[in-house]
């Protein structure tokens, strides 16, 4: 059975990587230390399809070491122990260890001393943050190199190569792509080329010859590619990205690129995501700007619940329109973060005795509740009394904005009652 094209396009030299032009280009560190002769441990990271195989399989053969790969969740300790003895006998194994992030503990404690030696050198790959996933001891005894999607450029130059390329490509098909095909091949991938390159080939395989052509047309090359590559996994790192960029940008009050970002969760069809994201968001970014707004985002969050996607998608937004062009303000969250980093602080303090609890027999004896001044008893239902401990007496947690008519008349009635407080 004949590999996908993906595979068999894999560079055999460095030369022949396209894109991660800042590991792999001239003078560049990977490029350095193959031209050095002195490999080191690394992990790669970064979105699927974006090279990480490829500069991996590129350093084997620019070394002629040999080339292992396993994955570091389905491949046993057993599998590893083969690659250990084949290092011995060979002298140095480039090992590729794909989703190196899901390594147990018994496989880590088997490599490292393996990886001390240098008799095998370990190259992760992973599209998990490693400085959240991946186990301390393993990182500390490598690089820590990021990938990054590759450009429609990137993925134009690997598509002509393999239409070119006779013995590992497509060339001996009489391939004819039209520019509106290639133009939606190079940017519907979203800079994934393995996804590139096996639609390309699909399309091939599945068009017949007319006059002696393969014509691959839009229409055909979007039958190919189905559905558009996203970053999206729910437990990856660039789902995180994603949430991050959907918040910030309507934090930012960027309509367009909010509804960018909604269109993307959206896609990847992560609706339990962007429900509450978008609740959080009416809290935390718009919060007593206006209030009203947390109250119109729950109902849009409920009616496209109830609804599902696709429909789903005209309340979601509404609420992420209606939420950037709110007026922001977080106060809210700022105020209570200050009040509980004073808390883990251990600035607290004795609660005032007026202020304790007084509904037991032998409360008076002890002076809990004793002078507590009831509000309702006196005119505008306020009084002034003492409410913080001694050493918080002059804290202010709440630092009002002007930013919508409610926080301002919130800092109108604040602003009276310090002054009302201080006695003036």
């Amino acid at each position: 059975m004949q590999q996908p094209l993906a595979y068999r396009m894999r560079p055999t030299t460095l030369d022949e990587v396209v894109g991660q032009a800042h590991l792999v280009g001239p003078d560049q560190i990977i490029r350095r230390m193959v031209a050095a002769h002195r490999l080191s441990s690394m992990i790669l990271y970064g979105p699927p399809g974006t090279g990480k195989t490829s500069i991996a399989s590129a350093i084997a053969g620019s070394t002629k070491y040999a080339f292992r790969m396993l994955n570091a969740a389905t491949d046993t300790k057993k599998s590893l122990q083969i690659v250990a003895e084949e290092a011995k006998m060979s002298g140095t194994v480039i090992l590729l260890l794909d989703e190196i992030h899901r390594l147990d503990k018994t496989k880590q404690d088997f490599l490292l001393p393996h990886l001390e030696s240098g008799r095998i050198v370990l190259i992760g790959a992973t599209t998990e943050n490693p400085y959240m996933s991946i186990l301390p001891a393993i990182r500390s005894r490598t690089q820590i190199f990021q990938v990054f999607p590759l450009t429609a450029d990137d993925i134009g130059q690997a598509v002509d190569r393999a239409l070119a390329d006779q013995t590992r490509g497509l060339g001996q098909y009489p391939v004819v792509l039209d520019p509106d095909a290639r133009t939606f091949l190079l940017s519907a991938t979203n800079g994934d080329l393995r996804s590139a390159l096996n639609a390309l080939e699909l399309a091939t395989l599945s068009t017949p010859e007319v006059a002696g052509h393969i014509t691959l047309t839009a229409a055909v090359m979007h039958q190919s590619l189905q559905q558009r590559a996203l970053d999206g996994d729910a437990n990856g790192d660039a789902h995180y990205d994603l949430i991050s960029a959907f918040q910030k940008s309507i934090r930012g009050s960027d309509v367009n690129a909010a509804l960018h970002y909604l269109a993307r969760l959206i896609e990847i069809g992560d609706l339990p995501s962007i429900m509450r994201r978008l609740l959080v968001i009416a809290y935390e970014d718009i919060g007593l700007a206006n209030p009203q707004t947390a109250n119109r985002t729950l109902t849009a969050i409920q009616a496209a619940e109830r609804l599902g996607l696709p429909e789903g998608r005209i309340p979601l937004a509404n609420a992420v329109i209606d939420l950037c062009l709110a007026p922001k303000s977080d106060t809210a969250i700022t105020a209570i973060d200050a009040a509980l980093a004073d808390v883990r602080a251990g600035k607290s303090g004795p609660i005032p005795a007026d202020l304790r609890d007084a509904h037991y027999q032998g409360a008076a004896a002890l002076g809990h509740g004793v002078g507590y001044k009831l509000p309702h008893d006196y005119p505008g239902g306020w009084v002034r009394q003492q409410y913080l401990p001694d050493q918080l007496r002059q804290v202010r947690y709440y630092q009002p904005k002007a930013t919508g008519n409610y926080e301002r008349a919130l800092a109108q009635r604040l602003e009276q009652l310090h002054q009302m407080q201080r006695g003036s």
